[in-house]
Parts: structure tokens; C-alpha cells; sequence
């Protein structure tokens, strides 16, 4: 693994820590917002907000919220569900119905901003729509 400049950068401004307040976690989810804000993302980017997705992840699993096991469309599909809605429910995030319905069917992936708004509109984290990959802590 090659850790960039970049990376480091991100880490000196707001250094990983395990979440143990709500204001960590709502410190943890300003930064992934500010992130998740920014049309396309570097790859140290991408790492640094898989890595502060993982610690709000940790932290909501040990509060016992109920996050589901599932992420990307296919929560995005339960919780339209749960919510009764249909997809011309969410065009003020999509934009249009044929975005929605290719994001649904898998024809395109969603966007950063696409996943910021419905976190803010399904009053969740944006970190649900990621998977949570295992990491391997080098001894």
C-alpha cells in the first residue's frame, strides 16, 4: 500500500479515531459530508472516506442501530420500499425518472451526490451506501 501525500494530508486535518460520542460521529460525518460534496473524488479520497465510513459503521453497530447488512442500490430499493415510494418520489434527488430507473436496474452506479442527498433525505448516514471492506492492520 502506498500511503500518498495526499492521504496525509486528509489524516493531519481530521485524524482517524474511533467514534465514542455523537459528536465524534457527527464531527466524522461533517468530514465524509464534505467529501461526499465534491464531484469526483482522488483515490487517497476514496480511501480516506472508505476509512471514516468503517469507523461510523463501527461505532453504529455498537449502538445498536440496525444497520443492514446490504448497500448501494440495494438499499437504496429497501428503503424506497420501507417508505413507500416510488421512484418519481426521488427525482428531486435524480433529476429524472430514467436516471432512477437505471441506477435501479443497475445500468448506472450512484453518484457522490446522489448518496448525500439520500442520506439526507432517509435521515441515515451516507457511510450505509458503502460496503464495508475488511481491513488488514499490518503488525
Amino acid at each position: 500500500m502506498i500511503v500518498t501525500e495526499k492521504y496525509l494530508e486528509l489524516v493531519n486535518q481530521f485524524p482517524p479515531r474511533p467514534i465514542v460520542t455523537d459528536d465524534d460521529l457527527e464531527m466524522t460525518q461533517e468530514v465524509m459530508n464534505q467529501l461526499l460534496d465534491k464531484s469526483s473524488l482522488t483515490p487517497a479520497e476514496e480511501d480516506y472516506l472508505e476509512v471514516l465510513g468503517t469507523l461510523v459503521y463501527n461505532y453504529e453497530q455498537k449502538q445498536g442501530d440496525l444497520i443492514p447488512d446490504i448497500y448501494g442500490v440495494d438499499l437504496l430499493k429497501v428503503l424506497m420500499e420501507e417508505h413507500n415510494l416510488k421512484q418519481k418520489n426521488l427525482v428531486s434527488i435524480f433529476k429524472t425518472e430514467s436516471i432512477i430507473s437505471d441506477i435501479l436496474k443497475g445500468k448506472r452506479q450512484l453518484t457522490n451526490r446522489h448518496i448525500q442527498e439520500l442520506a439526507e433525505f432517509f435521515h441515515v448516514s451516507p457511510a450505509v451506501f458503502f460496503p464495508i471492506k475488511s481491513i488488514a492492520i499490518a503488525q
